[in-house]
């Protein structure tokens, strides 16, 4: 009988012998990549982070203690040991555990993972709660993979380090978020990996300053060690940084090490105030490949547990992410202003592609969407047409760059969000369903939606011609309907159009770009009922198509629009609007994602559950056909 099988929760692991620890780390390590090969998932950060999770959690008395982990990706193994192991092979499934943390999952997740950058923060926050409250326990964020290249967490140790509250930060140095770090603070990390005997001279050099001190005397000579002592310290202490922030440093350790991290937590246990340490951890350890693509094992599709090996896919055509990768690689050889910029995520955009092709004209600025969206501005502002490759979800945390910086000076940036709509298995956090209500309040901005391959390269063509403010092309995680043709064989798409795909009287579908597709199949069923509708492809949503619209009015009573986005303010909200000034008389119902959360289950399970399948919007305009007598043939 194995460890493993014996570890109901945290209150197990604390009861083994620091000897049984490392067995115990080997079957989490081996019961991840078991699972994760039959459903999928973040897989590398995990792996990681195994024997750092079994210190914790030996260490530490969850859920007393708070352990804060942030950027969800490492939070299989801490799922694993917190009661949850059974539950696993339902991972990122419908009615299944999410990929990420969750409040709301188990008493273990203190607060919800998503995106990178939190932990600091809502660790500060509970250090805070905790001391106002007078209780007595710890609180530890655990901060890692790629997150330090985020803004938020500096903004968090800033005011940690100023406030001398009772905090410990786990750093999780493994070198990568997604892609391998890039920036400044992933150069300083890693000299301190180079040079961990700096710590040990520091300490020496301080011991011989006081002793000297004592044995001379006098408040000149001590004034003088001391600041004798904060030169040496600049000059040789690896923690540096965190320190002048205000937190203790120990480090760095070896994250694979679990006798080391304990011996580190024994001791930072005993101290008080903000205090960090630094473990180096290797991403993805023990994934069955022999020389993975670091970057390709972050999140991956089922595979052999044997060799790594992804399981054989079906043909068809290519993923959305791909098309648009090789399409704005073709057209940066007729465009040589175009740049490339994306956020942490070169392969998950398909930015990596032209990378390749034109290394010198992309850039990768970490988890740091908000830096990402002003440095495209000031590309712009110098006469370049940047084009920011970035989630849907993720540009969501530079809303107030794309305003300030971008669409008030209207500068022509290009968006292009990937992971658009219903996102699939990734959940909630990862829900690309706002952007359309989003990005159009913002002034200047045009917001458009493709229905195939062809048109996402007519309107990247389309996007580059325009230059009176940003452009923003959405699309979803998916496959095209379609192969796209070659990029030279398309023309742009005409700007602020609509385009009538069916024909019909008294209803018509306006369905915003992939939506046509349920669309056109709903239509087909409808016609079986003698209701015979328009069908138009509105992958404008902003500026809207008035022109089409106003003959859209003159000859249906009943419009009914589709978007694979929230309901709340969205692509139907502004046609209503429209509606109401153009002919009142017109009823507008809209179809597309209510003001809820969707859990985590496949992307077409996630349409169907909001009707948004050919069948499920064939049922919803039967009724509301019904509602208003509408004629049939």
């Amino acid at each position: 009988m194995g460890l493993l099988e014996s570890i109901g929760g945290p209150a197990d692991v604390r009861r083994l012998a620091r000897p049984q620890l490392p067995q115990l780390a080997d079957e989490v390590r081996q019961r991840l990549i078991d699972v994760v090969s039959q459903t999928g998932g973040h897989i590398g950060a995990g792996l990681g982070v195994v024997e750092l999770t079994v210190a914790l959690v030996h260490a530490f008395d969850p859920p007393r203690d708070r352990i804060v982990w942030d950027v969800g990706h490492q939070g299989y193994p801490w799922k694993i040991l917190t009661g949850r192991n059974d539950r696993l092979p339902t991972l990122r499934q419908r009615g299944g555990l999410s990929g990420f943390l969750r409040r709301d999952e188990s008493e273990y997740d203190t607060f919800g993972a998503g995106h990178a950058g939190t932990g600091v923060s809502a660790a500060l926050g509970m250090a805070t709660a905790r001391d106002l409250a007078g209780d007595d326990y710890d609180v530890v964020a655990v901060v890692g993979d790629g997150a330090l290249t985020c803004g938020l967490p500096y903004e968090g140790m800033n005011n940690a380090g100023h406030s001398d509250r009772d905090i410990i930060l786990v750093l999780n140095d493994n070198g990568m978020s997604i892609a391998p770090n890039v920036g400044a603070i992933n150069k300083y990390l890693g000299s301190i990996i180079a040079s961990p005997i700096t710590n040990r001279v520091r300490e020496r050099v301080k011991h011989l300053i006081e002793k000297a001190s004592h044995v001379v005397g006098g408040p000149h000579m001590l004034e003088f060690a001391k600041t004798l002592e904060e030169s040496i310290k600049n000059l040789w202490s690896p923690g540096m940084l965190f320190e002048e922030l205000g937190f203790r440093y120990f480090g760095p350790i070896d994250g694979h090490n679990i006798e080391a991290m304990l011996k580190a937590f024994d001791l930072v246990k005993t101290l008080r105030g903000p205090r960090v340490v630094h473990v180096i951890t290797e991403k993805g350890r023990g994934f069955p490949l022999r020389e993975p693509d670091l970057e390709k094992f972050h999140a991956r599709n089922p595979y052999d547990p044997v060799t790594g090996v992804l399981r054989p896919a079906g043909d068809g055509p290519p993923a959305w992410t791909k098309v648009f990768g090789e399409a704005l690689t073709q057209l940066a050889a007729e465009h040589p202003e175009i740049v490339a910029i994306t956020a942490a995520m070169p392969s998950g955009t398909g930015t990596n592609i032209f990378q390749k092709k034109w290394p010198e004209r992309f850039f990768d600025v970490g988890i740091a969407e908000g830096h990402a969206v002003t440095f495209a501005a000031g590309l712009a502002a110098g006469g370049f047409r940047p084009v920011v490759a970035i989630y849907s979800t993720f540009l969501q945390r530079a809303y107030d760059s794309i305003i300030h910086d971008v669409a008030i000076q209207q500068l022509p940036v290009i968006f292009c969000l990937d992971r658009a709509g219903m996102v699939g298995a990734d959940g909630q956090t990862h829900m690309g369903l706002y952007d359309l209500a989003y990005l159009s309040a913002v002034p200047n901005m045009t917001v458009t939606q493709p229905k195939d391959g062809a048109e996402l390269i007519g309107l990247l063509r389309c996007a580059l011609a325009h230059r009176d403010g940003p452009f923003a092309i959405r699309y979803p995680r998916d496959n095209v309907p379609a192969a796209a043709p070659a990029v030279s064989a398309v023309p742009a798409v005409p700007y602020g159009t609509w385009e009538p795909l069916r024909s019909g009287r008294e209803c018509a579908i306006l369905a915003v770009g992939v939506m046509s597709h349920p669309a056109l199949e709903a239509a087909g069923l409808l016609a079986r009922d003698g209701l015979d509708l328009s069908v138009v492809n509105c992958r404008f949503v902003k500026p809207l198509d008035r022109a089409t619209l106003r003959a859209l009015v003159a000859d249906h009573r009943l419009l009914v629009t589709v978007e694979d986005g929230t309901k709340v303010n969205g692509f139907g909200a502004q046609v209503a609007a429209a509606v109401e000034e153009l002919a009142p008389e017109v009823r507008v119902a809209v179809m597309g994602a209510p003001d809820r959360t969707f859990e985590h289950a496949s992307r077409q399970q996630q349409l169907a559950e909001a009707g948004l399948t050919g069948a499920g919007i064939a049922d919803q305009v039967r009724a509301w056909a019904s509602e208003e007598s509408l004629s049939v043939r």
